[in-house]
């Protein structure tokens, strides 16, 4: 009898055996992933990623600014930080009536996921209160919804989830060693603590890192152990690629190798199979042979749309000529979700679509031109 193939696990889930998920990764055990020869990693990452996901499937989520500038954090990276001159002003907290506006924009384009970001340390009670409102707004359109607003506590956490809030996003940025290399402001402790509130409180993680800001090898196969030993994983992991902005202390530092960021995915991939990993920033500076290699990896989340917070994220063009090209296809929306689309109309779904709405609606808000 011929071997039972892979290629249609995601569809059926008792066709094979599920890789085990575990939480108990030595850092000796990820660098020899690492170390695999690049053939066998890519193929051992696919292997992984079609045993739980649609492997021509693309989750997009669209992320907006919803406050810009003169964060008190100095995360060496950021140009949002009130520390470093880069040019960026300073914007006050959207309304809520422009946020849920382009939500709107957002789903008619076909996102599944509205992210809202805003340059805090943490939270104040009266933007808080402000920001519940977002979440419920939002959400009652039948779209996931993300946040990323700095520290949170457990009150905090609480509050958010209460108000409809799916995911928190809060990442590690890299290894607890090289840590305070990049961050001094807060400790990797407290990145730890919002994501245990976040969890407790019911809600989904966000939560990956940054690669290329001058850390060693072993850094990257540390990061990754520590976003693997959260239990559970987290439902989503984003792998940066740092953009370096002029006027940060990262503005000079030596490029990554591609091909050691493609590894890195795959890593994330087979340590975390039912995390969707996602493609984030950095992809602006990748030609599409690294961005396929990196769907290939088991990348199957990106941010879409010409802006990522105030750094440039690849044109809406280039990303429907590139999922043509590939064969790719975004992710529907949960069709658990209030007011989800029908199936008819998730399979209507097409970049081409989302293109066209985006530019005119002009779905991303450019704090740096506003």
């Amino acid at each position: 009898m011929p071997a039972q193939s892979h290629d249609n696990a995601w569809a059926d889930p008792s066709a094979t055996p599920r890789t085990a998920i575990r939480y108990d990764w030595s850092l000796e055990e990820i660098e020899a992933l690492f170390a695999l020869p690049f053939n066998d990693l890519l193929f051992r990452a696919q292997q992984v990623h079609r045993e739980y996901f649609d492997p021509n499937a693309v989750q997009i989520s669209t992320l907006l600014s919803i406050k810009t500038g003169a964060c008190p954090e100095d995360c060496k990276y950021c140009p949002q930080s009130g520390h470093y001159n880069t040019g960026l002003g300073k914007e006050k907290l959207l309304e809520v009536e422009k946020v849920v506006e382009q939500a709107k924009a957002a789903k008619d384009a076909g996102a599944s996921r509205f992210c809202m970001g805003a340059a805090w340390r943490s939270p104040r009670e009266r933007d808080l209160d402000v920001v519940l409102e977002m979440v419920g707004r939002v959400k009652a359109l039948g779209l996931e919804t993300c946040m990323t607003l700095g520290m949170v506590d457990a009150h905090q956490a609480g509050r958010l989830a209460e108000a409809g809030l799916d995911y928190y996003n809060h990442n590690l940025d890299t290894s607890p060693e090289y840590y305070g290399e990049i961050i001094t402001t807060r400790s990797y402790a407290d990145r730890l603590d919002t994501l245990s509130n976040v969890r407790d409180a019911g809600m989904k993680v966000c939560s990956g890192g940054i690669l290329g800001m001058g850390e060693a090898p072993r850094d990257r196969a540390a990061l990754l152990q520590q976003l693997a030993r959260l239990e559970p994983h987290p439902e989503s992991v984003p792998i940066n690629m740092l953009v370096k902005v002029p006027g940060t202390p990262m503005e000079n530092v030596e490029d990554l190798d591609p091909l050691e960021f493609i590894r890195a995915i795959a890593v994330a991939r087979i340590l975390m199979p039912k995390s969707h990993v996602r493609l984030s920033a950095g992809r602006e500076q990748m030609d599409e042979s690294t961005q396929a290699m990196a769907f290939l990896a088991g990348a199957n989340s990106i941010f879409y749309g010409d802006t990522l917070l105030t750094t440039g994220n690849p044109q809406v063009e280039r990303d429907r000529a590139l999922f043509d090209k590939l064969g790719l296809h975004p992710e529907p929306i949960d069709p658990d979700a209030p007011d989800a689309r029908s199936d008819d109309e998730q399979d209507e779904i097409a970049l081409a679509h989302a293109i066209q709405r985006q530019r005119d609606d002009a779905l991303f808000y450019d704090a740096a031109r506003a």
